[in-house]
C-alpha cells in the first residue's frame, strides 16, 4: 500500500486527490504542524527536508509534488491522468507543474514563511506585504494564458487539475478575490463537484 504523508492546508492535498483519482490503495498520514510533527525524528526518517508531501511505495520514498503526481500517473495508467504518449503535451503538463511547483507556490508561501529567505523583521513583513500582489500576477496569467479549458491541458483532466485546484483554494487566503480569475474559479467549482474530490476532503476534515 501506497502511504501519503501530508498535511492539511498544504499542496499535499494535490496528491491525495490524484490517488483518489487514480482509484489507488493508499494510506494519508496527515502530519500535525502545529506540534512541527514534520521536523519530529520520525518524519525526518522519511523525509529529511522536513517538507510535505512524501510518499512512500515499496521502492522507496518519493518527494516533490510534480514528481509524485507523475509518478501515480505512470503507476495507474488506466486512470488517463497523464498524456503518455504524445512528448509535447507530457511537456506541456511538465511545464505546468514546473510553474506551479518553482514560481507560484512560492510566491505564495513568502506571505506566511518570509522567515524562510529573511531574519529582518522589516524584510520579512515587506515580503507578506509583496506576496498577494506576486502571487495574484502569476494566476492571473495562468487565467488568462496558460489555462487550456475546460480542464489545465485542455479536454482530458489530468493530474495538472488537482495541483492548480489547491493553489487556487489559496486566493481568498490571500485577500484575492476569486471573481477576478474566472477560468480558475470555474475550474474550482468543477473540481469540488468531482467525486474524489468530495470524498478526499470529508476524510480531511475527519482528520
Amino acid at each position: 500500500m501506497l502511504r501519503l504523508h501530508t498535511g492539511r492546508g498544504t499542496i499535499g492535498l494535490a496528491c491525495e486527490l490524484a490517488l483518489a483519482e487514480a482509484g489507488a490503495d493508499y494510506e494519508a498520514h496527515r502530519l500535525n504542524f502545529a506540534e512541527n510533527e514534520q521536523r519530529g525524528a520520525a518524519y525526518l526518517a522519511v523525509n529529511p527536508k522536513s517538507r510535505v508531501p512524501a510518499l512512500e511505495t515499496e521502492r522507496g520514498v518519493i518527494t516533490e509534488a510534480p514528481a509524485i503526481l507523475g509518478y501515480i500517473a505512470r503507476t495507474f495508467p488506466q486512470a488517463r491522468l497523464m498524456p503518455e504518449g504524445d512528448a509535447f503535451a507530457m511537456a506541456q503538463a511538465e511545464s505546468l507543474m514546473s510553474y506551479l511547483c518553482s514560481w507560484v507556490h512560492p510566491a505564495a508561501a513568502h506571505r506566511y514563511r518570509g522567515y524562510r529567505w529573511a531574519d529582518d523583521p522589516a524584510a520579512i513583513a515587506d515580503m507578506r506585504r509583496k506576496a498577494p500582489e506576486v502571487f495574484g500576477e502569476a494566476m492571473r496569467l495562468i487565467d488568462e494564458r496558460l489555462f487550456a479549458a475546460p480542464w489545465a491541458l485542455g479536454e482530458a483532466f489530468s493530474v495538472c487539475d488537482p495541483y492548480l485546484y489547491v493553489i487556487t483554494s489559496w486566493l481568498p487566503r490571500d485577500g484575492l478575490d476569486m471573481a477576478a480569475f474566472p477560468r480558475l474559479a470555474d475550474h474550482f467549482a468543477r473540481m469540488g463537484e468531482r467525486p474524489a474530490t468530495r470524498a478526499v476532503l470529508v476524510a480531511v476534515e475527519a482528520g
